[in-house]
């Protein structure tokens, strides 16, 4: 019997249900099973990477399974079984993704800076942070799509058709999401620094 026959949608589920429950023996036999289409995945998300990118498929699905083992558990979406390896992929990109993004920051942009005698530092920081959160509900409140977008856009890093295939629309309504979204927050934040 081939490797692919023997992954079956109920070992999938019921790794995932380990998963959600925090089972690190879960993450790692999840990892171990679908590593080919993980690493596969990885692969797909480096060709949009720099050429002499330090890091190679292999290295990143290493660095998903230590992200995996941060995980607290999560809720339980109730997936069918064989809905659940697609949501496992899903959550490994959106991981990915992220760790890509912090990979191409340079070091000095990783770290946060604070300077320990000015305690406004800080306080500017929580209200840039609480401006960002407003605009997105704010966004939200118009139209859920419009900060979906930005977030994948902004912090995830998805291309327009990543995120038109997440959000099942099209790529021409990604576009005109992203600009409305672009528009209003510019607005919004030039009303607030006027």
């Amino acid at each position: 019997m081939s490797p692919r026959a023997a992954i079956s949608p109920d070992l999938i589920a019921r790794l995932m249900r380990g998963l959600r429950q925090g089972s690190r023996d879960a993450k790692r036999e999840l990892v171990a099973t679908l590593f080919p289409e993980l690493r596969r995945l990885a692969a797909l998300k480096m060709k949009r990477e720099r050429v002499n990118h330090t890091l190679e498929p292999t290295a990143l699905v290493s660095e998903l399974y230590l992200e995996l083992l941060k995980l607290r558990p999560l809720e339980d979406r109730n997936y069918a079984d064989d809905q659940e390896k697609a949501a496992f992929l899903g959550l490994a990109g959106e991981i990915m993704n992220r760790m890509l993004i912090h990979h191409a920051r340079p070091l000095a942009r990783r770290v946060e800076r604070v300077e320990i005698e000015e305690e406004s530092a800080i306080d500017s920081g929580l209200a840039a942070l609480n401006s960002v959160e407003s605009a997105l509900k704010g966004l939200e409140q118009i139209n859920p799509r419009f900060r979906a977008v930005v977030e994948m856009k902004i912090f995830e890093g998805c291309t327009g058709e990543e995120i038109a295939q997440r959000l099942e629309c099209s790529p021409r309504s990604v576009v005109s999401y992203w600009n409305f979204a672009r528009n209003w927050l510019r607005k919004e934040w030039a009303g607030k620094t006027a």
